[in-house]
């Protein structure tokens, strides 16, 4: 999880944070200095940021909760608050400060949800394929923008955290990147006029961050994403060289000073409590729903990893508490500048090993504490070195669309559809829409027809469909159900009439279906799987 450190920054540091541009035209092109190094600011503030609000919501949820998840600022959501809402360089719908404030208000509507069952009910009446999607496009929306595709196209600039492998193209819209500065269009960072893939901190990022990186996963190497990214990072280290990340200009002496420093404490100067809620509303309702998604179903595929969540139900003990560490965290860290803090699957390497308790959370967050006073090492890994993990990170989150219903065209789309419109509209929020509009549109439309028929008119392949199943367990949380005493009614009320007094067949039916919902439900979100 350590990579989420500067990753994290890197990502969130691209909306431009609390600076702003005294001359709109150059800013964004990287050519006005005083800009640039407010940027840097805000960089260094994330990662004191990133590491503290890991380290708080780690240690919370294995102290309260008791459970062996890890926490910290997700990957995707990250991409969601800069690239979709905030926009590069502040030319998305609202402001920095206005985001967080978003942020701040979903983590106490979610600590409310949680209280009383909500959050964990909602999430369990989505069809199932619409959740693999949702984290299948987030996998390419992470892979296609890190890989050095650009952001705002009318800003012409590939993304700091990228490879730049990909760039712009007057003609074909986008194409191949990778060029010297000399060689790319004048005024237009990112288009390549001649040259291109010629950039050697490109094929750095490539070989050592991303093949080694793999190579090393092939054979289960424990933290192979980080071992990728400070290789990549320490042959950058060394100034005389064509890929060196200090070059021999006053920037590149300001952070060549900075990193030598190697241990220090650097205070949260820019991004601390600066909400503003003028403008809150689109970004608090498109991250209420987005989040949903992404935080909720992490924490479920994580539970039943460790084998901790009930199969009938779909929830684990300890649920409500977990959901309001995660919702708290979340306030907390939109306070610290951060977006939206959620369980790391990364957790499944704590499990495997055999972490079952809230101790293995707790060590993560004393570590996460410990880098803190390492912020100039997290602050000195270049963007080449985080790109080709990151483009790894979506190749692993693809894995979901296996598990999506292909046997059905009423599932299919709605999940093609939200998995390819998150990457190409460069918003996951009109990923999510599409997919569920056209999920209720090819799924409602002939259940009326059939209704109206009275089941004579149906789908010649109808039983091929994802069956829609509203848990057992109902809305109201397990610590309301004891205070009011309706605990041994609903046990008995949320096993099925039919498996209740039934023969051996009945059991074995209902224990194939549980089973293929946690099939299923173990790749809910994956992101950033390290095995």
């Amino acid at each position: 999880m350590a990579y989420i450190i500067s990753v994290n920054a890197q990502i969130i540091s691209d909306s431009g944070g609390t600076c702003v541009c005294s001359t709109n035209d150059t800013c964004p092109t990287g050519t006005n200095a005083e800009y640039d190094a407010c940027v840097n600011d805000v960089r260094l503030d994330l990662i004191t940021a990133t590491a503290g609000i890991s380290a708080l919501a780690s240690f919370l949820m294995g102290l309260l909760a008791n459970l062996p998840v890890g926490m910290a600022p997700g990957l995707g959501l990250n991409a969601y608050f800069a690239y979709s809402i905030v926009g590069f360089h502040g030319s998305g719908i609202i402001s920095y400060r206005e985001a967080l404030s978003a942020v701040f208000l979903e983590g106490w509507i979610f600590f409310i949800l949680s209280i009383f069952g909500l959050r964990q009910w909602l999430v369990r009446i989505m069809p199932q394929s619409l959740v693999l999607a949702v984290g299948a496009g987030i996998g390419l929306f992470i892979a296609l923008n890190l890989s050095g595709a650009l952001f705002p196209l009318a800003y012409y600039k590939p993304a700091s955290g990228g490879l730049g492998v990909i760039g712009g193209d007057p003609v074909n819209f986008v194409g191949l990147a990778g060029c010297l500065p000399q060689d790319m269009l004048e005024g237009f960072p990112g288009f390549c006029t001649h040259g291109v893939l010629r950039s050697p901190t490109m094929w750095l990022g490539v070989f050592l961050g991303g093949i080694l990186t793999v190579l090393l996963m092939l054979y289960r190497v424990r933290g192979a994403i980080l071992i990728g990214i400070f290789l990549t990072s320490i042959v950058s280290w060394p100034r005389p060289t064509a890929v060196t990340y200090f070059p021999h200009t006053d920037a590149g002496d300001a952070l060549f000073d900075y990193f030598k420093q190697v241990v220090t404490f650097h205070r949260i100067q820019k991004v601390g409590n600066v909400i503003d809620v003028r403008r809150v509303w689109y970004a608090l309702i498109t991250f209420l729903y987005v989040d949903i998604l992404d935080t909720t179903g992490t924490l479920y595929s994580m539970a039943k990893f460790a084998g901790l969540r009930d199969p009938l139900t779909l929830d684990f003990e300890n649920s409500t508490i977990a959901y309001c560490v995660d919702a708290f965290s979340i306030s907390m860290g939109a306070l610290m500048g951060t977006s939206p803090v959620t369980a790391f699957i990364e957790s499944a390497t704590g499990i495997s090993e055999g972490g079952k308790t809230g101790i293995t959370a707790m060590v993560t967050g004393l570590c996460f504490l410990v880098s803190v006073f390492f912020a100039p090492i997290f602050a000195s890994i270049p963007s080449w070195a985080t790109g080709g993990a990151l483009v790894i990170v979506g190749s692993l989150m693809m894995r979901n669309v296996v598990s999506v219903n292909w046997d059905y065209i009423g599932d299919a789309v709605p999940a093609f559809l939200t998995i390819i419109i998150i990457p190409l509209s460069y918003n996951i929020a009109y990923g999510v829409i599409a997919g569920i509009l056209s999920y209720l549109v090819l799924n409602g439309i002939p259940w009326i027809i059939t209704q109206l028929s009275g089941g004579r008119i149906v789908p010649p392949n109808i039983e091929m469909s994802e069956e829609f199943i509203v848990p057992p367990g109902g809305i109201i949380p397990f610590w309301l159900r004891k205070l009011t005493g309706r605990v041994q009614d609903d046990e008995d009320n949320e096993v099925p009439l039919e498996v209740r007094g039934a023969g051996s067949s009945n059991e074995e039916d209902m224990d194939a279906r549980s089973e293929k919902t946690d099939d299923a439900s173990i790749s809910e979100q994956p992101k950033h799987i390290v095995r």
